[in-house]
């Protein structure tokens, strides 16, 4: 038979059982796990900008939030991620803005069209505009939703043969990323595009497979494309930026504080990745030059006028496919030709 004290302490003993069971729910629950998969180096804006997002993220989350990036294309190439992402495979993409026409969505390839920016301040007059969020609208009934617009930079061109003015183009297979702006911008040049995950492109270079491509520096640089390319031209004749995405039904099922710190860390993250793309490219170019791998040639303005004219065909050809409206809007708050 069991003594009073012995009952009262072995009630004791349960009630503070029971006090830690039920007092402690947050300190058993996991953490939100985000899944962040990109295709280039952690050293480039892009792979820069997701681990400021990171940082922010699990800071402003009190570890409510991991976020696990994964850069160099090390869970989907090109092609994979945003199927992965609609599948909620993973959770976060930042695929290049060319990237959304397979989904039916080709607003996004007015940022392909050549020479549409004429810099950084026009461009973002778009991407942090009313026009980026219409863009961003579009995308909702596909499952995803945007969060902000990354910048990479404005793209040289590249070739094992000097690319100073649009004949050097002829016959040349140039690689590019999938965008029917970018095959009609090479057929325009008279060469022959050839789609190609970005994470294959150095062997390509180096076999002869392609015989040049399109990049800003920071990615020519980081991926050492100067390497196997001997010429160069400072063309900056598009604009390479990202869309920063989720799949919706997930974002939309966090808790509110938890979003409302994930929007502050991104937008913290994207005033810092843009903030960097200038001087990331800069910094790669020099090193390039350095290097002494690559000759890089400087247009001059009749030069720069050459390939204008033989590309401002491309915005006439694609104005069907990305619709007239959306490219004159465009136009409109950048100032283009």
């Amino acid at each position: 038979m069991i003594s009073r004290r012995s009952a009262v302490k072995a009630l004791g003993t349960l009630a503070v059982a029971l006090a830690v069971t039920t007092a402690g729910p947050a300190l058993a629950a996991d953490p939100i796990v985000i899944k962040f998969s990109h295709v280039v180096a952690p050293g480039t804006p892009k792979g820069k900008g997701a681990e400021k997002f990171k940082e922010l993220a699990e800071k402003y989350s009190n570890g409510a939030v991991t976020v696990e990036v994964y850069p160099n294309s090390q869970l989907y190439k090109d092609k994979e991620e945003l199927e992965a992402l609609q599948l909620g495979a993973v959770q976060m993409l930042a695929p290049s803005l060319a990237k959304f026409g397979p989904l039916g969505v080709r607003d996004f390839e007015v940022f392909d069209l050549p020479y549409i920016f004429p810099d950084y301040d026009a461009l973002h007059k778009v991407t942090y505009g009313a026009v980026g969020k219409e863009l961003f609208a579009k995308l909702e009934d596909k499952g995803i939703t945007g969060l902000a617009y990354w910048d990479n930079g404005f793209k040289i061109m590249s070739a094992n043969s000097p690319v100073k003015v649009p004949d050097d183009f002829l016959g040349l297979k140039m690689r590019i990323q999938s965008s029917k702006v970018l095959e009609a911008e090479m057929n325009a040049l008279g060469a022959v595009p050839q789609v190609m995950a970005f994470s294959e492109v150095y062997q390509a270079l180096q076999t002869g497979v392609v015989d040049g491509t399109e990049n800003p520096p920071s990615n020519m640089y980081t991926q050492k494309m100067h390497e196997v390319q001997s010429h160069a031209t400072l063309s900056n004749h598009g604009y390479l930026g990202y869309a920063v995405i989720v799949n919706k039904k997930f974002w939309d099922g966090l808790p509110d504080d938890v979003r409302a710190n994930l929007d502050k860390a991104m937008l913290e993250a994207t005033e810092y990745a843009n903030s960097i793309a200038k001087e990331e490219n800069e910094a790669a170019l020099a090193a390039m030059k350095e290097a002494g791998r690559t000759e890089f040639h400087e247009m001059t303005e009749d030069e720069r006028a050459a390939w204008v004219k033989a590309l401002s065909p491309v915005h006439d050809e694609m104005a069907e496919r990305i619709g007239a409206e959306l490219i004159a809007k465009v136009k409109a708050e950048t100032g283009a030709m």
